[in-house]
């Protein structure tokens, strides 16, 4: 192939990926993107935990909501919550829990 070639194909590559540019820009004008309007001053709600994986498909995922926990087991036909409400408990050090 010549230099010329492989110059054309830059050039149509560049023009392409700046029309797929231009769409994602008049989409978010548009409103066509949905957007999640959060006040960065108030308090984030909700958190993932832990996260430990079972096998090579499955997980176990402890997601932290306002002051409660919540153990999801996420796998690919179907996700699971397995205990709701879950009170977390406060980081403690060895000492005092032998106290106990």
């Amino acid at each position: 192939m010549e230099p010329v070639q492989y110059l054309k194909y830059i050039v149509g590559l560049l023009i392409v990926l700046g029309l797929i540019a231009l769409i994602a820009l008049l989409a978010r004008r548009l409103g066509m993107v949905p957007r999640v309007s959060r006040d960065p001053s108030s308090p984030r709600r909700l958190s993932v935990t832990d996260v430990i994986s079972i096998d090579a498909k499955r997980r176990l995922v402890l997601v932290k909501r306002d002051d409660r926990e919540h153990l999801l087991l996420l796998g690919p036909e179907r996700d699971v919550v397995v205990e709701r409400n879950i009170t977390p408990i406060e980081n403690t050090k060895q000492g005092d829990m032998e106290n106990a």
